[in-house]
């Protein structure tokens, strides 16, 4: 058994837990859903290790974070440009770098995007805290640490591998890595009570650029513009998938993401893809997002 190497956080805001159950849990009646917000970068900071695609990772939201490593290892970062800095030198963002014991990460403010996710080679090291997962999940006091922020101080486990001096750095090619600062096309499928809205306010969805409000986490992203009504009759409450868009009495829609609510009883004129999701949980207030119809293919 490999010894144990450590990540001692010197610095932190907004760090967590971000795992992927999939096929380690999903969603369970009551527990909201959890993991990266991001999947897409989580999965590429997995993969440019060789990692399990479950593997656990730091999501780390508006930089400010500091930390040491203790034993040599690899690491992956992707998503937000955080202005990544290894022993104080700029190091590229959407690749693998090998690290030394003693060597220091720090992340800044980010230059682009909202959620870096940093990987290290064979994962982060925790006890399953809950359906063979340990994300954190704020909201209901769950995951590591008991759901509670990563702070400075606490020392983060992993596998002691070392760096293999044999393999070349990987990095993501240009034409997949996203452009956080263009507007956001949201791709959405019609579903739940699409047909309870008339033409006219399907198309004022569509034909609307809306921004991101600051009242906007990882439960759901609000979006401000043009209000879209529903008269349709009143509904009970329903279970709620990733995407789902709600829009509440004030015309102004609700993308719900893996921290929302199991079930809600809001109008849902559809679906945003997952793929779209991702993208989303990289805005910032202020961006403008818009949003397309797709339809199944028959």
């Amino acid at each position: 058994m490999s010894p144990l190497g450590q990540l001692r956080v010197v610095k932190a805001t907004a760090l967590a837990i971000a795992q992927d159950r999939g096929r380690r849990g999903g969603q369970h009646l009551g527990l909201c859903q959890s993991g990266a917000a991001d999947a897409y970068s989580y999965h590429w900071a997995n993969a440019l290790l060789g990692n399990l695609k479950s593997a656990p990772v730091l999501e780390i939201c508006l930089g400010a974070f500091e930390a040491e490593f203790c034993h040599a290892t690899e690491i992956a970062l992707c998503g937000a440009d955080m202005r990544a800095q290894l022993n104080g030198s700029p190091i590229k963002n959407w690749c693998s770098h090998r690290v030394k014991a003693g060597d220091y990460l720090r992340l800044n403010y980010p230059a682009s995007g909202l959620r870096s996710y940093l990987a290290v080679l064979g994962g982060f090291l925790f006890n399953a805290a809950l359906f063979s997962s340990i994300a954190s999940v704020p909201r209901e006091g769950l995951g590591f640490n008991g759901g509670a922020p990563i702070s400075a101080g606490m020392c983060l486990p992993y596998a002691a591998l070392g760096a293999n001096k044999n393999r070349w750095r990987r990095c993501l090619i240009d034409a997949l890595i996203p452009n956080y600062a263009a507007d956001l096309q949201l791709d959405i499928y019609p579903a739940y009570q699409w047909q309870a809205f008339d033409d006219v306010q399907r198309q004022r969805f569509t034909h609307t650029t809306y921004t991101v409000s600051t009242e906007s986490d990882r439960m759901g992203y609000r979006l401000d513009g043009q209000a879209v009504s529903y008269r349709g009759k009143q509904l009970i409450s329903e279970g709620i998938a990733l995407g789902a868009v709600q829009i509440p009495a004030n015309g102004q829609p609700i993308v719900l993401l893996n921290d929302r609510q199991t079930i809600g009883g809001y109008p849902k004129i559809g679906c945003v893809t997952k793929a779209s999701c991702s993208q989303l949980a990289q805005r910032r207030p202020g961006d403008k997002v818009f949003f397309n119809w797709r339809h199944f293919e028959t």
